[in-house]
């Protein structure tokens, strides 16, 4: 099996259509598709979020020669590949002859994806309200859990993502939830949870303005590290490429625990 016939396969479960549509529609920038082609017959393909050395030190040690990555491997332009340089694990890749592909936008946002995989862990089922609507997806949502105090929804999601590095602000029982993947904690996006009613915002890489504000205009805040707000999504995206394959390619997953 080809790496073009990976992500084909990828294709069908999180549509690359879906990344063009985002950038084209709502502004953003992205580099989701096949990175980097080495032309050989794939002999296992590792899932990591990042393209980061341990992720290749993985893939060598399992004898895999494609990584498939979340976040892109090459994000913007890159004018020289060099020992040190931004680009040097895509160096790194092309001497062990390892392809890499990234799934980003199209993944945060297809049906079952990331950002509906956050909703799903932190206990909603189906959204009442979505942030930006796609096509044939969307990021951002906001839904019920079951009622409960702020404490037991944060030791709740410890449990659920994997991780003690979760950081909360907020005294409020925890009802109406607004989650985002990743880094979307922005203005829009506080102000579309306050608009629907949300009484608690998950999300990552929160700028203490944005908390400030939300705290101060009644929301609870959740901040997970922004890697354990995706690898769980991102774990699943990982097994349903492993069935869709049907064991043509080994699978294996790679979790980096100094982000987790």
């Amino acid at each position: 099996m080809k790496c073009r016939q990976i992500y084909e396969i990828a294709d069908k479960i999180a549509p690359f259509a879906l990344s063009e549509e985002y950038v084209s529609r709502l502004g953003y920038h992205d580099n989701s598709g096949i990175i980097l082609d080495c032309g050989e017959e794939i002999g296992g393909v590792v899932f990591s979020l990042d393209l980061s050395k341990a992720a290749i030190s993985a893939a060598k040690n399992a004898g895999a020669n494609l990584i498939f990555t979340h976040h892109p491997a090459i994000w913007n332009g890159v004018m020289k590949l060099e020992e040190g340089g931004n680009a040097e694990n895509i160096l790194a890749c092309i001497r062990e002859k390892i392809s890499v592909i990234s799934a980003h936008l199209n993944l945060d946002a297809a049906p079952g994806g990331i950002d509906e995989s956050l909703m799903k862990g932190l206990g909603g089922e189906k959204p009442s309200a979505l942030y930006e609507e796609l096509s044939g997806g969307a990021y951002g949502r906001v839904y019920t859990v079951e009622k409960c105090t702020l404490e037991e929804f944060v030791e709740n999601a410890k449990k659920t993502f994997s991780t003690t590095r979760i950081v909360s602000y907020g005294n409020k029982k925890v009802r109406k939830v607004a989650s985002f993947c990743g880094g979307g904690f922005e203005e829009k996006s506080l102000a579309f949870a306050l608009e629907k009613g949300a009484d608690t915002l998950v999300s990552s890489d929160g700028k203490h303005h944005l908390v400030q504000e939300a705290v101060e205009k009644g929301l609870n805040v959740v901040l997970l590290t922004h890697y354990a707000s995706e690898n769980y999504g991102f774990l699943r995206f990982a097994g349903r490429m492993k069935t869709e394959l049907r064991g043509s390619v080994p699978v294996y997953s790679f979790t980096d625990a100094r982000f987790i």
